[in-house]
């Protein structure tokens, strides 16, 4: 029998960097090239099978603006995961994601699972923040950086995947187990709940 997880994901990053896109492009396979903006947080529950795992992910999408900073500020608490999302377009979003990171830590648990994305690869001629300078940037936070398109589906599933995977195997390195008992019922996976999820493991912008 396979193993049941409940996994909170929280998505953070500065504003119009394309974390709503990404997260309905990943529930929902949609794709607009205009969204009304996040007003504090938004949330989707995705429910996964794995090769050796179930899971439901509650996915978390966060405003970027920073009047919305105290209400998001307490979404962070009980987070197994944090995206941390920029725009490769847009240089000042990168240079933002050492204050995200801050942030996150001050008012989550420092030791949180992080991955950084960086979305909107299909703009290559206004391309801003190189592989190699992102890249750098999250082995600098001991982080995983995956390129994507929301627009193209490029790699979105991939960052889904990932997270949840690092997540359960932090999980079951610290010989945690969800014993199904102590799932709620809501939560409680059944076989025509669960969606699977494939992996897209190619294409150079998926670091791991």
């Amino acid at each position: 029998m396979l193993q049941e997880y409940l996994l909170k994901i929280v998505i953070i990053g500065h504003e119009g960097v394309g974390k709503t896109s990404l997260l309905l492009r990943y529930t929902d396979e949609q794709f607009q090239e205009h969204y009304t903006t996040t007003i504090g947080v938004d949330f989707k529950i995705k429910n996964v099978t794995r090769d050796d795992y179930l899971a439901s992910l509650q996915l978390w999408d966060t405003a970027g603006q920073d009047r919305f900073r105290a209400i998001v500020s307490s979404f962070y608490r009980g987070a197994n995961g944090l995206i941390i999302v920029f725009d490769v377009c847009d240089l000042t979003s990168f240079e933002r994601v050492p204050y995200w990171i801050d942030e996150a830590s001050r008012y989550g648990d420092p030791s949180c699972i992080k991955l950084l994305v960086g979305n909107k690869v299909d703009k290559v001629n206004d391309r801003q923040v190189t592989s190699a300078l992102a890249q750098s940037l999250a082995d600098q936070f001991g982080m995983q950086y995956i390129e994507t398109s929301a627009k193209e589906a490029h790699n979105v599933h991939a960052v889904f995947d990932v997270m949840a995977d690092t997540i359960v195997r932090s999980k079951r390195q610290l010989n945690y187990v969800m014993a199904p008992d102590v799932m709620t019922q809501s939560f409680r996976l059944d076989s025509k709940d669960v969606t699977p999820v494939y992996s897209c493991y190619t294409g150079s912008g998926y670091c791991y």
